[in-house]
């Protein structure tokens, strides 16, 4: 018998390549749900969404708002709170549960809460603002008028004093020329009549000056209580534009991040917990 070399098959060899393949594919795959590791590339997603949120929510917590009247961030914050939430929820690698919903709704319907009594408040801030103003007005108008009533009163005091002064000024002059005057016996201007008139005069000086005296003193009373009115209106409005400048410092700082931090945190907590729950049900499986 001669040598005849054996040949073999194309298709038989293809064949068994391909089944060599498929025992090595089933080899490696494990069921999912079976206490085997999930596709590799579904699970890194899910721990760069995790993390994306969790980094967002903590930079979007520590937000500082710029300038007062701070509540006019408020709206655009919330927005960007929910849109993370959103990217969380809608990513197809993330399947939330209930519980996480209801905590989610929780703590969102809390800081809403919270920052519209922010609201309220920065729009009694508004208040004491106008207030401020006024009581600024106020006091440089108390400035005015004290220096107009001021001005009025030395006017009337000046006028009324003149005059008074010029009437003593007067009788003065009159008594002396009464005193200087030369009297005769048989004469209508006798000892007697000079001495009436002296007394005459006298007297009436007397009442001029006392009126004069009189007019000083009352012009000074009601200097003095123009002052204190001044004074004691002015000390009243000071105190008040200190105490409402206290209030109003209070409220130049954002009190509202500390709200926003507490829900932020506590929205990372509730994502945390999510997971640590996933996991769980993904062991017992």
């Amino acid at each position: 018998m001669g040598y005849r070399p054996q040949v073999k098959s194309s298709s038989s060899g293809k064949g068994h390549q391909k089944t060599q393949r498929e025992k090595a594919k089933r080899k490696d795959k494990h069921p999912i749900g079976h206490g085997y590791p999930q596709d590799e590339s579904s699970s890194l997603a899910k721990e760069e969404i995790v993390e994306k949120t969790v980094k967002s929510l903590r930079g979007l917590g520590s937000q500082k708002f710029a300038c007062s009247p701070f509540s006019q961030y408020f709206d655009d914050w919330l927005i960007n709170l929910r849109e993370i939430l959103s990217v969380l929820e809608s990513n197809p690698s993330v399947n939330v549960d209930n519980m996480f919903i209801d905590d989610r709704s929780r703590i969102l319907t809390s800081i809403e809460s919270g920052l519209t009594r922010k609201r309220l408040e920065e729009a009694e801030n508004e208040e004491k603002l106008r207030t401020r103003s006024e009581k600024n007005h106020q006091l440089a108008q108390l400035d005015v008028d004290y220096a107009a009533e001021t001005k009025e009163i030395q006017k009337k005091r000046n006028a009324g004093i003149e005059k008074l002064a010029n009437r003593v000024s007067e009788l003065e002059q009159q008594l002396d020329e009464n005193s200087r005057m030369k009297t005769s016996f048989f004469g209508a201007f006798t000892k007697r009549v000079k001495a009436q008139k002296q007394t005459e005069i006298s007297e009436e000086l007397s009442a001029a000056k006392k009126e004069l005296e009189t007019a000083i003193q009352t012009f000074k009373v009601d200097q003095e209580k123009l002052h204190d009115e001044y004074e004691k209106n002015k000390e009243t409005t000071i105190r008040e534009l200190e105490a409402l400048e206290k209030d109003i410092e209070k409220e130049e700082i954002d009190k509202s991040i500390e709200h926003r931090q507490a829900a932020c945190e506590s929205l990372i907590g509730a994502v945390n917990e999510f997971l640590r729950r996933e996991t769980q049900v993904n062991q017992t499986h």
